[in-house]
């Protein structure tokens, strides 16, 4: 199965104007391709370099860190699903705490509501545990059901309890940062 992990490297709020997006793709366990982004840290232009990354190859499922990329650059998953068709993953190593993000965006952001109508769009946040002895992954799904994406978690985490595509996009991603 070909599936996409998207993770972003470190910034410095206020000092680094870009931080770097990496996008991996995996065949099974094993990368595939890499590509890579800069996108402004707080800025607006995380889904449309993710788009015109994911129109260079075939894929059947993404896995995305969170929703909230470089601060909050937002990657929306449902221009994703809409645009290719695939399943979309959003994979939290802690529970999201949403009524923080509404309140640090509307504190920080005047187009707030833009950035937030991402948030409200996505479904119940799901509770999954790839591996029996490590703590939970929280989970949002678009275009699949909770069974489907369980078995593609647990297929492809095998290193702690990250899937290796997002596992994998964050060791590079933060490498090369």
């Amino acid at each position: 199965m070909l599936v996409v992990g998207i993770e972003d490297g470190s910034f410095k709020k206020g000092i680094t104007k870009k931080a770097l997006l990496a996008v991996v793709l995996f065949k099974g366990l094993e990368i595939e391709d890499v590509k890579f982004a800069k996108i402004e840290v707080d800025g607006l232009d995380a889904t449309e370099k993710t788009v015109k990354i994911l129109n260079k190859w075939n894929f059947e499922a993404v896995m995305l860190a969170g929703v909230s990329f470089a601060g909050f650059n937002i990657i929306d998953p449902t221009i994703l699903f809409k645009k290719f068709g695939k399943p979309v993953t959003i994979i939290s190593r802690t529970k999201p705490d949403n009524k923080a993000v509404k309140h640090a965006l509307h504190a920080h952001f005047r187009d707030w509501q833009t950035r937030w109508s991402v948030f409200e769009k996505l479904g119940p946040i799901l509770k999954v545990k790839a591996l029996a002895e490590e703590n939970p992954l929280y989970i949002e799904i678009l275009g699949t059901d909770i069974q489907w994406t369980k078995r593609l978690i647990k297929a492809l985490t095998v290193c702690g309890r990250v899937p290796e595509p997002l596992r994998v996009a964050r060791l590079i991603a933060r490498g090369l940062s």
